[in-house]
């Protein structure tokens, strides 16, 4: 199944791009996340109620490009990939595009697939991180590294990238980072 949505942010672009990649915030904002864990740089374990049943998987960013773009696909679990776009419309306006293939799995997860409730989950989970986003001075973290291919070419340093696993913020992994 694909899934494809998009919504206007009131924030910068990188501003933006800075909150999404602080992956151990989804459940947050993200309905049926329970929990994400960091695992490194690239690597993000997910925790959710999917269907009314409890899904654990793993993923892996592939590509990932500051304030531009991050693309993920899961390496265990419940079969998804995609990509999360970010596109500067003015100085303090962003347009996020999240882009979904995943593959639904027994009859309730085929019938809410069918019947649209995945696009409805990531509309309402993009709504939710504008929301939380626009109501934050700024944002919780940033990763500004890059991946590219699969291999992280650069951590992105600075003084808002914490230095071990299992703070948040720490690292760059994710999918969609939507289930």
């Amino acid at each position: 199944m694909h899934v494809e949505k998009s919504i206007e942010v009131e924030a910068p672009v990188n501003r933006v791009y800075n909150q999404w990649t602080q992956f151990e915030d989804f459940p947050k904002f993200m309905q049926g996340i329970e929990q994400v864990q960091q695992l490194d740089d690239k690597r993000l374990h997910w925790v959710a109620e999917i269907a009314g049943k409890r899904k654990e998987w793993n993923a892996e960013i592939f590509e990932q490009v500051p304030d531009q773009k991050i693309a993920w696909r899961s390496t265990t679990g419940a079969l998804n990939a995609g990509i999360v776009s970010f596109q500067p419309i003015a100085a303090n306006r962003t347009q996020i595009t999240v882009r979904m293939e995943y593959d639904p799995e027994g009859v309730v997860e085929n019938i809410g697939a069918a019947l649209g409730a995945v696009g409805a989950r990531v509309e309402g989970d993009l709504r939710r991180f504008r929301d939380f986003i626009q109501s934050r001075i700024q944002e919780t973290g940033a990763w500004r590294g890059e991946i590219h291919g699969g291999r992280v070419e650069s951590t992105g340093g600075g003084p808002t990238a914490p230095s071990s696993p299992g703070t948040p913020g720490y690292g760059s992994t994710g999918t969609s980072g939507l289930p």
